[in-house]
């Protein structure tokens, strides 16, 4: 979708496609998954867990991150990444939406 075509929509309907198209992806899910289990990490231990080359975690991470769904903070030398909560209530709210309304009918 080009630029001037998202003046269209609302910005929380925005948000919601920049998150999904995020979580577009396998190796996204798979990080996503991990950080859950794990809580806080650095790129190479997410490199460690996938079959990844550690430029494409870094891309994925880059993705998830300018999405919202993960942010990181410097410790020494790497960034510790984790789930950015906010973001993740993004998606709980469209989808409880979803849910409630289903659930009318």
């Amino acid at each position: 979708m080009g630029a001037t075509k998202t003046d269209h929509f609302t910005e929380q309907q925005n948000d919601l496609a920049v998150i999904a198209k995020a979580l577009g992806h396998p190796a996204r899910i798979a990080i996503m998954e991990f950080l859950l289990k794990v809580d806080t990490c650095i790129c190479g231990d997410i490199v460690n867990e996938l079959p990844l080359a550690q430029p494409t975690v870094s891309q994925h991470l880059k993705e998830l991150k300018n999405a919202g769904l993960i942010k990181g903070s410097i410790e020494g030398t790497s960034i510790c990444y984790c789930i950015n909560e906010p973001g993740i209530e993004k998606i709980k709210g469209f989808f409880q939406h979803i849910t409630e309304h289903l659930e009318k009918k």
